[in-house]
Formats: C-alpha cells, sequence, structure tokens
C-alpha cells in the first residue's frame, strides 16, 4: 500500500528517524530525509525557516506532492540547570516550530489519504529533572497535533506517538532494566517505525488527533516505596 508513496521524515539519517525511514523504503516508498547528518537526500538545520522552505521547494521538484510527513527530529538542550534562553529556543524550533511550519509548507502537496505523525515522548507527560527543554518541546508538539488535527481535517490526518524507552541500538535488556516494563523488555525503533506505518495506512482511516504512548506500559505503573523493591533514597 506504500509502493510509489512519498514520504517526508525530519532526523531520518539515525535513531528512530532512520528506522521509519528504512521501514517506508522497505515497503516501496520514496523517501525524503533532512538531517543535520549527511544523508543522501538533504543536509540541514531544520531550526532555520530557509532551510525548511528549501528542503520543501527540492521535494516538490522532486515528486510534486508527498503523502505522509512524519516530525521526528528533535535535540535536547538541557534543562532549568544548565540551559540558556538561545538553548531553550533552539530545541522549541526543531520540535515545535519546525513541525509546524513543514506541516504549513506541505499543507496544500498531500495526495488523498495523507497523514502527518509527530513523535512526541512520554515525557509529555512526565519528567525526569533538567530535562526541560525536551519536555517543553514535546508537550508543545502532543498539543500541536490535535490542533493540527482540527484545522486540516479533510485535507490530512494527524496523529503523535509518545515513545518511551526506546534504544536506538537494539540492545538487548535482561534484569530490572526489562522487567521494570510491564512489557517484559526495552523497546527498539521498530516499535514506533511499525506504528508511523500502521497510522499512515488505510487501516487507520478513522484515526486522527490521537496521541498513543509506545512505552512498554511504564506511564501506566503506579511506584510506591518498598513496593516490589523500589526505594526512595533522600538525597
Amino acid at each position: 500500500m506504500f509502493k510509489n508513496k512519498v514520504a517526508v521524515v525530519t532526523g531520518g539519517a539515525q535513531g528512530i528517524g532512520k528506522a521509519i525511514a528504512d521501514e517506508f523504503k522497505k515497503a516501496g516508498a520514496h523517501v525524503c530525509i533532512i538531517d543535520k547528518i549527511e544523508n543522501e537526500y538533504f543536509t540541514g538545520d531544520i531550526a532555520e525557516e530557509e532551510t525548511l522552505v528549501k528542503f520543501h521547494d527540492k521535494v516538490i521538484s522532486d515528486y510534486g506532492h508527498i503523502d505522509f510527513l512524519v516530525n521526528n527530529a528533535m535535540k535536547s538542550m538541557g534543562g532549568i540547570f544548565d540551559c540558556s534562553w538561545e538553548d531553550f529556543n533552539y530545541a522549541l524550533r526543531i520540535g515545535v516550530s519546525a513541525p509546524y511550519m513543514l506541516s504549513k509548507l506541505f499543507m496544500d502537496d498531500f495526495n488523498k489519504g495523507g497523514s502527518i505523525i509527530n513523535i512526541s515522548s512520554s515525557r509529555d507527560r512526565m519528567s525526569q529533572r533538567n530535562t526541560e527543554s525536551y519536555t517543553a518541546a514535546k508537550g508543545g508538539i502532543s498539543a500541536l497535533t490535535h490542533a493540527l488535527a482540527v484545522s486540516l481535517s479533510g485535507k490530512v490526518r494527524v496523529n503523535s506517538i509518545s515513545p518511551g524507552w526506546i534504544d536506538t541500538d537494539f540492545t538487548e535488556y535482561s534484569g530490572a532494566d526489562a522487567f521494570q516494563h510491564p512489557a517484559g523488555r526495552v523497546g527498539n525503533p521498530l516499535d514506533i517505525a511499525n506504528m508511523v506505518l500502521f497510522l499512515c495506512s488505510d487501516k487507520a482511516s478513522f484515526i486522527t488527533g490521537e496521541n498513543i504512548c509506545i512505552d512498554g506500559g511504564m506511564t501506566k505503573l503506579m511506584i510506591y516505596h518498598n513496593d516490589f523493591g523500589w526505594k526512595l533514597e533522600e538525597n
């Protein structure tokens, strides 16, 4: 169902983005990657509006339309203890402003049945210390998803995915790292890529505006002191 479709993937040269791009390619799609890391299609910083415009123009010049836009790229710039004004806003430009602008640039270029997938994070609902730049961006793209779904209704479906712990090197963990997850293991990029392709398929044609958390059940696990060996250690 993806043969000769056109998929745009930001941050597609490594990690989750590369897995998504590779799965689209295996399914027969043409994939247009943008990443700061050198790659076979377009190298550039999505924090810059001029770069986004040039990327859009190249994709449309090459293919005339798109079918799928996957806003995956993100960079953590730290948090309240070490993140400057400039760094915080840089994180937001990558994680929220670029997905917004790419959606705006491509919104009239989608074929029928088009889909936008935003990669958020389980950080959109929970946090570790000193992660404000990343967490704010992921919360922003989660909210942006349902706003775009309403604005672009009838034109393109828009959904987001919130990954939990995803090991981009496909490391297989054992012991507490694995078994703390109700699913019994740490995630890998294919767990996310498989959901991206499902949400882009006709099988998901009645799904829009949703944020699907893929975290092995961790955000559903209530943890108390001394429960199953969990202990709170005061600083």
